[in-house]
């Protein structure tokens, strides 16, 4: 039995919530997990997106724009991050002495209505594994609820609501808020020098995971990390772990490379399990693939199923996500906003059969380009041509006196352009048949590569 939070016992004592914000990627599965329980939902939103139109299907009542009338008679109101503090539904709530709870602690609160949430954690690759456990299990019938940081096409969505105990989890560590959940199995894949904004330290970094997987009862660990290795130090969960190292109880071995990814075969304890060939390019998704196989076995799955399941997979929505081809030349995109990350994306670009390829990025927070402007160069310089847009601060002011400029100076050949209109001109002005143009970023630098697609379209 979970042990309850103050937040459980306020869900278990209301019926009707108010989600502001209840088109955001994060807040759908969450509404959908809720209608599916019985609540009685309202919502409001600013603007018209796929995932409102999910909710709406149901039957919610979703109001544009944000009023205290909105919340009518709710007994709680569920707000994303997203939400300023002096939002009129929430300065309501307060007036009006309603509860009030933050996405994150929802989330929490859900994963203690299920016997059995896999928590996927890590500082890259969350969103691919947790889709490719998704899918195998949807796919051989064992009806997983899902919370997905992005689409998986399968379903069109980044969450689904099952019907049996089974919940797969993208567990994000970005200022602390996987430690709501309470996950019975942890995946964690990788620990790398992220969000030191708010960690400070790597110690504390490898802290903050530790103590999510410790939560758990049994911890699948990249037995090739050495940071994942030594957050998983001292943890009471059974630990089973997967990687490249014959030494790991998942291994694999035989790479070659396919024409969509790497084919390789899977060994248990050292006796081979499946042959896998990914449709999705890159080495760093052997290691995701590896630790969906380990979760999908390890459910139960049969090595076939496993097998059939996950060479359907073709990426999740923004993970190296094929657009289109247009005037001869690929476009994807990418949501590769950390130096490792873009790395990975590039170098599985290269294995590629394009003459080019040119790189289209957005740096993403001030804070973490100007920590790591020097890795953000060099894994950038692996691209043929660079075209870079200005820093997306989000919540931040640019009190580090960086910019784009720094990194495009550094770099063979790079320029720098100011708007998602002049970027799509650029793209097309420079791109040839035979290239691949893959944009990149944690923010909104998809519209560029969408303006692309309408002018050539």
């Amino acid at each position: 039995m979970k042990s309850l939070r103050e937040e459980d016992k306020i869900i278990q004592n209301v019926k009707r919530v108010h989600m502001i914000g209840i088109g955001g990627s994060g807040m759908c599965p969450l509404a959908e997990i809720l209608h599916s329980k019985g609540y009685i939902l309202t919502g409001s939103d600013n603007n018209i997106s796929d995932p409102l139109k999910r909710v709406k299907a149901l039957g919610v009542t979703v109001y544009m724009g944000h009023s205290a009338e909105n919340v009518g008679d709710a007994e709680l109101i569920v707000y994303s991050a997203a939400i300023s503090k002096d939002n009129p539904e929430l300065t309501f709530a307060a007036e009006k002495g309603i509860p009030t709870m933050e996405r994150s602690h929802l989330l929490g609160a859900l994963t203690r209505m299920y016997d059995n949430v896999i928590g996927v954690c890590g500082t890259h690759g969350k969103t691919s594994t947790t889709s490719m456990i998704t899918q195998i299990l949807y796919l051989n019938k064992l009806d997983p609820t899902a919370v997905i940081g992005g689409k998986l096409p399968l379903i069109n969505s980044n969450g689904r609501t099952g019907q049996t105990e089974n919940m797969v989890c993208e567990a994000c560590e970005f200022v602390d808020t996987f430690l709501q959940m309470t996950p019975d199995v942890s995946v964690l894949l990788n620990i790398d020098n992220d969000h030191l904004d708010y960690f400070k330290t790597m110690d504390n970094l490898v802290l903050s995971f530790h103590k999510f997987i410790g939560m758990s009862k049994l911890a699948f660990i990249n037995g090739d990390d050495e940071l994942a290795v030594k957050a998983s130090v001292g943890i009471d969960a059974k630990i089973i772990t997967f990687g490249l190292n014959k030494s790991n109880d998942y291994y694999a071995d035989n790479l070659r490379q396919s024409k969509f990814g790497y084919a390789f075969d899977v060994f248990k304890n050292g006796k081979k399990l499946v042959s896998i060939v990914m449709h999705i390019p890159g080495y760093h998704n052997v290691m995701n693939g590896l630790a969906a196989i380990a979760v999908a076995d390890y459910m139960g799955v049969e090595p076939e199923g496993i097998k059939n399941a996950l060479e359907q997979f073709t990426g999740a929505g923004r993970r190296f996500e094929f657009l289109g081809q247009y005037n001869g030349f690929v476009l994807a995109d990418d949501y590769a906003h950390h130096p490792t990350e873009i790395k990975a994306t590039l170098s599985a670009a290269k294995t590629l059969d394009y003459k080019r390829v040119i790189a289209v990025f957005q740096p993403f927070t001030f804070s973490r380009t100007a920590l790591l402007l020097d890795e953000f160069i060099e894994s950038l310089k692996i691209a043929d041509k660079v075209i870079l847009m200005p820093i997306m601060g989000s919540r931040e002011k640019n009190t580090y006196g960086i910019s784009s400029e720094d990194i495009a100076c550094k770099l063979p050949d790079a320029v720098v352009r100011e708007t998602f209109e002049s970027v799509a001109d650029e793209i097309i002005t420079i791109a040839k048949e035979g290239d691949l143009v893959i944009t990149m970023g944690g923010g909104d630098i998809y519209k560029a590569a969408h303006i692309v697609q309408d002018k050539l379209g």
